[in-house]
């Protein structure tokens, strides 16, 4: 056998190993989750650094333990991918002495973890928040880097010109592998995810084959003189900041919340009293609704006469408990006022606090909840409020505070990743990891969710109550024809579900881009609080 031959079986074998060695402790810990995110164990670069930052981001309980973890991620990173750049190396041009390709390598690793960690801690957000903006804003600035930091494993002048047309189609392709590769792991059972991972891996081999290649051997370098890695590392970095600053700008914020329910009569057929629950950074400007037995709730709470008040962005910045004692004083008074059974009908954060409020109220004048966009398996990640000294994911909660100070700075706005609503996530996990969509006794349920919200849902069964799953953005859905139409029959005593073939397609493509599930069980904060056993499991929904 021929040396090149022999070095690319090598190859081959190295890749393969890494996520069949992820993918073996996953099984054994019932990680299932996570077995997407295996593939990326052995990817080109930057999808390589950007699944370790998010397992180190995630797993970490103290600074000293990060800083740890940070020190063996770059030595382990640098030297595999030394490894793999050595046996990927072209026979057609002379091969770097080891020790030099070992040095860049590991020089290369501490570089690219440094550019993604901001990335990692916005996909630590999303876990969170269970928001699919934070997975786009961290996977999409991957697509624009990952083309430029590959030459930088190979080569001195990297930092310099464009990659050439090659590298860029590897790159794209070896994301979309990833990708696909993600989801069959996640498909297939047991022990069978192995033979997928060898498989995945193999081609990740491949790929670091062609793609070595292909900043080797460059055909043609344009724009040879521009420094082209630190311009595109700056607008990656700029592009999440950029977006979020526009929509958390006080300007973006100045719609009121006013769905059509509140502007004409509820149909005769309807026999509730309904309260509409908008959602985070919403506005209500006191208009009362054309019909007595509806009305707005108010974060601001009601007036002496039992008025909702009139509220503005800030006054969404509370927390879910405080919010649903508000709505308890509302869902009394309107009671009392038209002797009906109460609806809630809840976007977003009033999607949870109506979920809260039956929480700890399940006996209540409420009778049905539908809710919009909620955050359906939110608080998979933890991070410790800003005057603690250690706690799980302290290093991701500090760059996100500098991520949201840049943000306000720019765009005047005032979100915060400490804000009340968020903290009282984090507090209560497993109760809205778990049960926000779980049925109560003796309520009436749906959740309307809009096909984005799937990217961030890892694979796997979500709920036990009715959902009507449609195409739209988070948010986007209260309002709709076909939503207001659906909405009245179920206030009138009718079922409604739909649910969409591309939405658990959707849940597979999006798993090799989540950060791992942060278990209950490890996190102090959470103990004593219900959740499935073991700590990992997504079967057991619902089971306390």
């Amino acid at each position: 056998m021929s040396q090149p031959r022999r070095r690319l079986l090598g190859l081959v074998a190295l890749a393969a190993a890494v996520p069949v060695a992820q993918n073996v402790l996953f099984e054994m810990l019932g990680f299932r989750s996570a077995e997407g995110l295996s593939p990326q164990g052995s990817a080109v670069w930057p999808y390589d650094s950007y699944n370790d930052m998010r397992w180190l981001l995630v797993y970490h309980n103290s600074w000293e333990a990060y800083a740890i973890g940070l020190v063996v991620a770059i030595g382990l990173r640098g030297l595999l991918s030394a490894g793999l750049v050595g046996l990927a190396w072209p026979a057609e041009k002379p091969r770097p002495a080891r020790r030099r390709i070992l040095l860049r390598n590991l020089g290369i690793a501490a570089m690219t973890a440094v550019i993604v960690s901001p990335f990692a801690a916005l996909s630590v957000a999303a876990g969170v928040v269970s928001l699919s903006w934070f997975v786009f804003a961290a996977v999409g600035p991957m697509l624009l880097l990952a083309p430029f930091l590959q030459r930088a494993a190979v080569g001195s002048d990297w930092m310099r010109g464009l990659p050439s047309a090659a590298l860029v189609g590897w790159s794209l392709l070896d994301f979309v592998v990833i990708t696909l590769a993600g989801a069959v792991v996640w498909r297939v059972p047991g022990w069978w995810t192995l033979l997928v991972a060898a498989f995945a891996g193999a081609g990740n081999g491949l790929l670091w084959n062609r793609s070595v290649r292909a900043a080797v051997l460059p055909a043609r370098v344009h724009w040879p003189r521009v420094p082209a890695v630190p311009i595109v590392v700056v607008l990656a970095l700029a592009i999440p900041v950029a977006v979020q600053a526009v929509t958390s700008s006080p300007a973006y914020q100045t719609i009121d919340f006013r769905p059509p329910l509140l502007d004409r009569r509820l149909p005769a057929s309807v026999r509730y009293a309904v309260i509409v629950l908008g959602g985070h950074n919403s506005r209500y400007d006191g208009r009362p609704a054309v019909d007595p037995a509806a009305t707005t709730f108010s974060y601001a709470g009601q007036d002496a006469t039992g008025r909702p008040l009139p509220y503005d962005a800030r006054d969404t910045h509370r927390s879910l408990e405080s919010s649903a004692v508000l709505l308890a004083r509302q869902v009394d008074a309107l009671h009392a006022r038209t002797g009906r059974p109460v609806a809630l009908l809840g976007q977003s954060e009033g999607a949870m606090v109506g979920r809260t409020y039956l929480r700890d109220r399940p006996r209540s004048p409420v009778g049905a909840l539908l809710m919009f966009s909620p955050l359906v398996r939110a608080a998979r990640a933890y991070y410790p409020p800003a005057d603690a000294a250690a706690g799980w994911g302290i290093a991701p909660g500090w760059q996100l505070r500098g991520i949201f100070a840049l943000v306000a700075r720019v765009s005047g706005g005032g979100d915060s990743p400490d804000e009340p609503f968020i903290r009282s996530l984090l507090a209560q996990a497993p109760f809205y990891r778990y049960q926000t969509m779980c049925p109560v006794p003796g309520i009436r349920m749906v959740a309307f969710l809009p096909t984005v919200s799937a990217t961030e849902l890892p694979p796997g069964p979500y709920t036990r109550i009715p959902v009507y799953e449609m195409p739209g953005l988070h948010g986007g859905l209260l309002g709709q024809p076909e939503v207001d139409e659906q909405v009245i029959r179920f206030l009138s005593g009718g079922d409604v579900e739909s649910r969409r073939r591309e939405y658990g397609t959707i849940q597979l493509l999006g798993a090799a881009w989540q950060a791992p599930t942060l278990a209950v069980a490890v996190n102090p904060v959470w103990r004593g609080q219900p959740a499935p056993a073991p700590s990992f499991s997504q079967s057991r929904l619902c089971e306390q």
